[in-house]
């Protein structure tokens, strides 16, 4: 454990009965909560000292640390006047102080606003403004981006993370060190705000989508359910908290089970396979390009990945040749589907099916459902191309402060509209096509971006793809790849139609393509389409 962060225990120890009854007997109001609050509490007493998180190369920290240290965090910020509803923004990167200050906020029946920390100052500034927040807390290294947020814009109180704060101030590590008092848990109802997450805003400003404890509660059972999570389980968290598919089916998954997780600020292919093989890390998420990256690493002949039972991925589906990469070491991957309005997840394809389904997101997850509507709303069958509506616990309450955002996402029946194009075969697995504004019509014909897309990303050679259409005299549009390729690939125009002849219609080639040195990606690894029209001057 790293000196300083954390009072508590360091040594193992078996509990015993007198301590538990001590632990019932101080934290009898914690029991009453429903909601994110409870959780920890519950933990410790069930696994005081089983590790809940691994960060860096020395610090561990047991439940029964996690849940003083957020105990400790809620003292800090009712100290700065944080109660029911109000709002706690964190800017920085994975880390322990990252999960303490989301249960620390959430035990006061606060709610929680974890900002993505690739967003440039006037971007968190609208963050923070838009939401409300009352206290930031924040990494040290966002000092100069914070600079940039203009005073009325900023919450009344910002803390930093570590020792030493600004002006003088204590720092949170300090700040929670000098507590005196824990104040008491507020009870959450389920349908009551959790959080509120900011969307990639690949169409305009970023909305807030505000998630209930229940929409992240039922997120986390059915990872639970369909990933077959384990109490056992050790989870490399690689990819960003602030994402909700990190958080909502990554972190808050395996606390509610009871198992570990291995926190990364980011990632890198061979530190990755390290940890892996250091840790004997079970499960790891990530986007097909994560991946990729690791199965090209020179490391990757000799890395033992035996360990792995679990691997998810999202964002887009994943190539052939990093299934059979990552195949060839007698793993397959659960991929699936969903959106931060989703908490994220609404489908999962389970490994087993990843071949005799391979191209499908899955099945809705055990508490979700899907349907495809047409333009009249009417449900389609199975076979015929439409909107995936999702409903269930998982889907979000609304959008902060968008009264009229938030009512024309719904249909009158209460399902949410994704504005996602798809169908689902007989047998309920999905296909996505695509975004219903990235459908192209060349023709007459329906062109859909996400099929083009798998297929091209299939080509060795080529690590990431965008079909996007353009204006056309004759077919008034057509589709064309933009592309970035390896090392000394050569990839051309002829090389991708060649590839693609045969396998999808001709009117759905590409009519050239574009190598690009990086395409521009959502914090979830989504191709943003309106930055790659604006790379290319479209």
């Amino acid at each position: 454990m790293r000196p300083g962060i954390l009072p508590g225990r360091t040594t193992p120890r078996a509990p015993d009965a007198c301590a538990l009854n001590d632990e019932i007997s101080r934290n009898a109001h914690t029991m009453k909560t429903q909601g994110l609050g409870a959780w920890l509490p519950r933990r410790r007493l069930r696994n005081p000292d089983r590790v809940a998180v691994m960060f860096g190369e020395i610090q561990h920290l047991t439940y029964a640390q996690l849940a003083d240290g957020a105990e400790r965090v809620s003292a800090v910020l009712a100290e700065h006047g944080v109660g029911a509803g109000d709002r706690v923004a964190f800017l920085g990167e994975n880390s322990p102080e990252f999960l303490l200050t989301m249960f620390g906020t959430v035990r006061l029946g606060a709610v929680f606003v974890p900002v993505n920390t690739r967003l440039a100052g006037p971007e968190i500034a609208h963050v923070l403004s838009d939401s409300g927040a009352r206290v930031l807390i924040h990494d040290p290294g966002f000092d100069a981006r914070l600079e940039g947020v203009a005073a009325g814009e900023t919450p009344a109180h910002v803390i930093r993370t570590g020792v030493s704060g600004r002006d003088g101030a204590p720092g949170l590590t300090r700040a929670i060190e000098g507590v005196s008092a824990i104040p008491a848990s507020v009870p959450s109802d389920g349908d009551a705000p959790a959080a509120i997450i900011y969307t990639s805003g690949t169409t305009g400003r970023a909305k807030g989508a505000v998630l209930t404890h229940d929409n992240l509660t039922s997120v986390a059972l059915n990872t639970i359910i369909d990933y077959d999570v384990m109490s056992t389980d050790v989870a490399l968290m690689i990819s960003p908290l602030f994402h909700v598919a990190s958080l909502g089916m990554g972190a808050l998954p395996i606390l509610l089970k009871g198992g570990t997780l291995v926190l990364e600020k980011g990632f890198e292919a061979g530190r990755a396979l390290d940890l892996i093989q250091g840790h004997r890390v079970t499960m790891i998420s990530g986007v097909p390009t994560t991946y990729q990256l690791m199965a090209d690493h020179p490391a990757w002949a000799n890395s033992d990945v035996s360990s792995l039972r679990t691997l998810t991925c999202g964002g887009s589906a994943v190539p052939e040749r990093v299934l059979v990469a990552w195949e060839e070491r007698g793993l397959s991957f659960s991929q699936g589907y969903g959106m931060t309005e989703t908490s994220p997840g609404a489908t999962s394809l389970s490994p087993e099916m990843t071949r005799l389904k391979q191209g499908s997101v899955g099945l809705a997850h055990f508490f979700t459902d899907i349907r495809i509507t047409g333009e009249d709303g009417s449900v389609l069958p199975a076979g015929q191309t439409g909107e995936i509506e999702i409903s269930g616990p998982n889907v979000f309450l609304g959008y902060h402060g968008l009264a009229d955002a938030t009512a024309s996402s719904r249909t009158a029946d209460g399902w949410f509209r994704s504005g996602d194009l798809g169908y689902v075969d007989e047998d309920g697995y999905l296909y996505i096509c695509g975004r219903s504004k990235d459908m192209i019509i060349s023709g007459g014909e329906n062109v859909y971006p996400a099929e083009v897309e798998t297929l091209i990303s299939g080509i060795p050679g080529i690590t990431g793809a965008a079909v996007i259409g353009v204006p056309d005299e004759r077919w008034g549009e057509v589709p064309i790849a933009v592309v970035t390729v390896a090392d000394g690939a050569e990839i051309d125009t002829d090389t991708v139609r060649t590839h693609l002849e045969g396998k999808i219609a001709r009117y759905k080639l590409p009519k050239r393509v574009q190598i690009v040195a990086d395409l521009p990606r959502t914090a979830s690894g989504k191709v943003i389409k309106a930055d790659v029209r604006a790379q290319l001057g479209l």
